[in-house]
């Protein structure tokens, strides 16, 4: 399992896939390229999203949601 912390990374919340460089963004709702896992809420509020990338089917754990401004 990779994992990615929004909170350091620039822009709006896409990152690339830590194993192949698949572009994973959270606009992208198809599922094409990454399929949602689990989901850890606290509070009403997102604080880890679990992804398995489509391309190469790492596992990716993504936090840092809660700081982050979508």
């Amino acid at each position: 399992t990779c994992l990615v912390n929004l909170m350091q990374i620039d822009g709006e919340g896409s990152f690339p896939c830590p194993r192949c460089g698949t572009i994973i963004s959270p606009d992208d709702e198809s599922e094409e390229v990454y399929q949602i896992l689990d989901t850890k809420v606290v509070n009403d509020e997102l604080v880890e999203l679990v992804v398995s990338c489509r391309t190469c089917k790492t596992i990716i754990t993504v936090t840092g949601f809660e700081q982050a401004n979508f």
